[in-house]
């Protein structure tokens, strides 16, 4: 046979299979991962998970006190400062803002709307320095104790009701007044703006600050009994949707040279409806806040505030009460209010007010005739 070279092998031997090495050729064991045999050491694995279990509840324990101290340390949120019951808008009563900033043990900003049985609004314009001095003098309190005091006797509280003038002079005088009296009430209306416009702010402004069973609105040119007022105000009455005045009705003016012209003259007819005078009148709490709420382009606006006021009334439907003894001429023994509306703009009011005051029939005399006593 032909001698082959030990280098090359047959080509027969590339067809035959693969032959394995004996140690290829012998089965392998699937692998198995080696743990440390707990044979070898009892309680190491124990040990270790105890530690564990110690060191996490060691970390939740300083994590809770860190956060236990952090609480504590921070300041509380702020809170929201309480409602102003002094302050509407614009509108600011300054006898509460007064005694909230001069009484810290009562709460005035807080306290909500200041119960009572009449707030009394005294209309009055920044020229009218000395009828306010000549009504303080008399039959409106001086200052915020008499105010407070007179409130407790009568279940009246007393403000002059302005507004705030557009002449920087002129509001400096009046809050150099307001500083010395504490008894102005200044509505968010302009000094230009229309008597109605101003009544409406007024009683939008009292109604937010006082819970009152009547809201009073009076001018600065009237002798006035608190007390017959109160009494007046406090009596029982079926209706509780009342307009309490002098009920009066007259001719429209309808001629624009004369005084009292009314520009819609056409919508009132010849004769004004009743409605009581705008120098003293009262609305009971339902009907103020029909009027406090309601929508400003709601409302009909004449060119006089009583003859506004007036026809707010008959679209409420209330109940007019008519009282002479709010406008009486002179004083009497049942007089609540004296004016006399033949003086209006020709007498010195100042010194008219000061001689009622020195009448004793007008401030010394009862609140009630002896014989209306004796029949209560």
């Amino acid at each position: 046979m032909p001698l082959h070279h030990p280098k090359h092998r047959h080509h027969d031997d590339d067809l035959l299979p693969y032959r394995r090495s004996d140690d290829e050729a012998k089965p392998r064991r699937p692998y198995t991962p080696t743990f440390p045999s707990s044979s070898s050491s009892p309680g190491s694995a124990s040990r270790l998970l105890v530690l564990f279990a110690a060191i996490c509840l060691v970390l939740a324990a300083v994590s809770f006190a860190f956060a236990v101290s952090a609480s504590r340390a921070r300041p509380p949120p702020p809170q929201p400062p309480p409602a102003a019951a002094f302050r509407c808008g614009r509108a600011e009563d300054s006898l509460r803002s007064f005694l909230a900033s001069s009484s810290p043990g009562r709460n005035y900003s807080a306290a909500g709307r200041e119960k009572v049985l009449a707030v009394v609004g005294v209309y009055t314009e920044h020229g009218s320095a000395a009828r306010r001095a000549a009504l303080r003098a008399t039959w409106f309190p001086p200052n915020p104790e008499g105010i407070v005091s007179l409130e407790h006797g009568t279940g009246l509280t007393f403000r002059f009701v302005a507004v705030r003038p557009k002449d920087k002079q002129k509001m400096e005088d009046l809050q150099k007044e307001a500083g010395m009296h504490h008894d102005f009430l200044f509505i968010d209306a302009d000094e230009d703006t229309k008597s109605p416009q101003k009544m409406l702010a007024f009683f939008k402004a009292v109604y937010h600050m006082f819970d009152a069973e009547f809201y009073v609105k009076a001018d600065d040119d009237i002798y006035l009994r608190p007390d017959r007022l109160a009494a007046l105000l406090a009596k029982e009455r079926p209706e509780h949707r009342t307009y309490v005045g002098c009920m009066k009705k007259g001719p429209v003016v309808n001629d624009p040279n004369m005084k009292w012209y009314e520009s819609s003259w056409e919508l009132l007819g010849n004769e004004y409806f009743v409605h009581a005078s705008g120098s003293l009148y009262a609305l009971s709490s339902e009907v103020v806040e029909a009027v406090a709420t309601a929508k400003s382009e709601s409302l009909r606006m004449f060119d006089y505030e009583d003859v506004t006021v007036g026809a707010w009334m008959l679209a409420m439907n209330v109940k007019h009460e008519d009282n002479r003894a709010m406008c009486d001429p002179t004083c009497t023994p049942t007089s609540i209010a004296v004016w006399d509306k033949k003086c209006s703009g020709s007498c010195n009011i100042t010194n008219k007010i000061k001689q009622l005051h020195n009448t004793t029939l007008c401030s010394k005399s009862p609140t009630l005739p002896p014989e209306v006593e004796e029949e209560e």
